[in-house]
């Protein structure tokens, strides 16, 4: 922007007419003008800057640009990690360009601030204001960007300092971040495995709550970089709106190696013999867990249905899942009929739930089918359906899901929650919070978490063994004790890894 020079007297305006170059305004005969005011000469300032800068546009720019012309053309310049492009992508398709796309540059110019403001406030009746907050950086970063190209002589979505409403910003913080304890971690991996039906999500529950690792990471890990007392991480699984799974770098480069428990080390261990050594066919690499529910388009679309059985058999879905599992309920001359079909169709009993599992967890399947229902006891809610209590037999304890036709029906009780709001990097705050309960030094706290040193103070601290070693012995300890706990409240349990665990325990 333009600016006013104060002289003896009087006032003239400076702008900037190309890098580095700030001339006065003069007149028609070359001599600088003087204005008797400063807002005079800041408006003459702003003015000349403004021309200036239609001298240094590129063909075909102009304040007539549309921006969603220009957003698309920034979007394409960008070069950044595919989550960020992600995000900026869902932020100017469903939020910014809605808004203001059909503007030209030079109506955000003359209206942007007004237009704005409106949508920030019409934003934070429908959502939080920290989503708010973020929509409005990602426009100031574009507009910022078209200021740089002289599309606009200002940002308008910059906020004016020692603007705004003071009181009411604390409701702007972030909500406190939910933990849990080791039992809790414990308790939570069991059922997770429970919802799962088998070992792979406890170890990797465990597995994050004992070494700070985040999803994407515990996704990506390789099985060449599980090592005898620690785990490199290397790389992450990052899930794309498109539903690809992109092997990258974790973040914020965050590379570490993590020194783990012996018994982790064992269960890592155990968990890669139980597992498919074959490499996945989208990454041609081995990993370490995959996913429990079939691929998609895979054996759940392949081969006949119940639906497929009820009609050629002249029956509802409902009457042929009676006939596979409680057939004392149906006419003989109907179980006679559905067994007829299930032959000509050659229908597999069981199929789907036996058949190939996907080769990786997805965020959605594994934080709102497995970690939301092991954590607070209720499965989410789902058209036509609403939130419902996870339906579990009492026996044997800690209670088994029923799954089927009347569930609900068949259960006698249902899950207490373990901690409620807690998500899956909840379990990287918990693994945090445990290190500062055992004083670990902080050196070592931030090697495993990936946190870079931020002072000259902490360049000159370093890990040690003896360090390594007190925080092992510590999480160790923890373990146990949580072992112990559970054990308490019950001597075995249906998982088969923990009921080795406990009987060891106990012995």
């Amino acid at each position: 922007m333009g600016f006013a020079e104060k002289r003896d007297g009087y006032w003239r305006a400076r702008y900037k007419s190309a890098a580095g170059k700030y001339p006065a305004v003069k007149d028609a005969d070359g001599a600088t003008v003087r204005f008797r005011t400063r807002r005079d000469a800041e408006r003459a300032a702003n003015e000349a800057e403004a021309k200036a800068r239609e001298g240094r546009r590129e063909p075909g720019s102009s304040p007539a640009m549309v921006f969603s012309d220009f957003v698309n053309r920034w979007y394409g310049m960008q070069d950044l990690a595919a989550s960020t492009m992600q995000s900026y992508r869902r932020t100017i398709e469903g939020h910014i360009l809605p808004a203001f796309g059909a503007m030209t540059m030079a109506e955000l110019a003359r209206d942007g601030r007004a237009e704005i403001a409106r949508w920030e406030k019409e934003g934070r009746a429908g959502y939080a204001p920290l989503t708010v907050q973020g929509w409005r950086k990602v426009l100031h970063v574009i507009l910022a960007d078209a200021v740089g190209e002289g599309l606009l002589a200002f940002n308008p979505a910059s906020r004016p300092r020692g603007r705004g409403r003071v009181a009411g910003r604390s409701q702007l913080r972030a909500p406190e971040k939910t933990i849990t304890t080791a039992l809790g971690v414990l308790l939570i991996a069991e059922r997770m495995a429970l919802l799962s039906g088998r070992d792979d999500e406890f170890v990797a529950t465990v597995g994050m709550g004992f070494s700070g690792m985040r999803f994407g990471e515990t996704v990506g890990l390789e099985r060449s970089f599980v090592r005898p007392g620690e785990i490199r991480v290397e790389w992450q699984l990052y899930e794309l709106d498109s539903g690809e799974l992109l092997r990258c770098p974790p973040k914020d480069d965050s590379y570490r190696t993590i020194a783990v428990p012996p018994w982790l080390t064992a269960l890592l261990a155990e968990q890669m013999d139980r597992a498919d050594l074959k490499p996945c066919a989208c990454h041609g690499r081995a990993y370490v867990y995959s996913g429990h529910r079939p691929p998609r388009q895979g054996s759940r679309q392949q081969g006949p249905r119940l639906a497929d059985v009820g009609r050629r058999a002249g029956v509802s879905a409902g009457t042929v899942w009676n006939v596979l599992n409680r057939r004392e309920l149906v006419a003989e001359e109907t179980r006679v009929r559905v067994d007829r079909a299930i032959t000509d169709l050659g229908y597999i009993v069981g199929g789907p739930p036996d058949g190939p599992t996907a080769a990786h967890w997805r965020r959605s399947g594994f934080a709102t089918w497995l970690f939301g229902p092991a954590v607070s006891g209720w499965y989410p809610a789902k058209a036509p359906q609403p939130a419902r209590p996870v339906p579990v037999l009492a026996e044997p304890w800690p209670g088994v899901p029923v799954r089927g036709r009347n569930a609900s029906g068949r259960a006698n009780c249902c899950w207490t929650p373990v901690a409620m709001d807690l998500t899956p990097h909840g379990l990287r705050h918990t693994y945090k919070t445990m290190m500062v309960e055992l004083n670990t030094p902080r050196p070592l706290m931030d090697l495993h978490m990936g946190h870079a040193k931020t002072s000259v103070q902490e360049a000159y601290e370093h890990v040690t063994a003896g360090m390594v070693g007190r925080l092992l012995d510590g999480l160790t300890a923890l373990w146990n004790a949580a072992l112990a706990a559970r054990r308490a409240m019950s001597p075995g349990s249906p998982v088969g890894v923990l009921d080795r665990l406990l009987r060891e325990e106990r012995a």
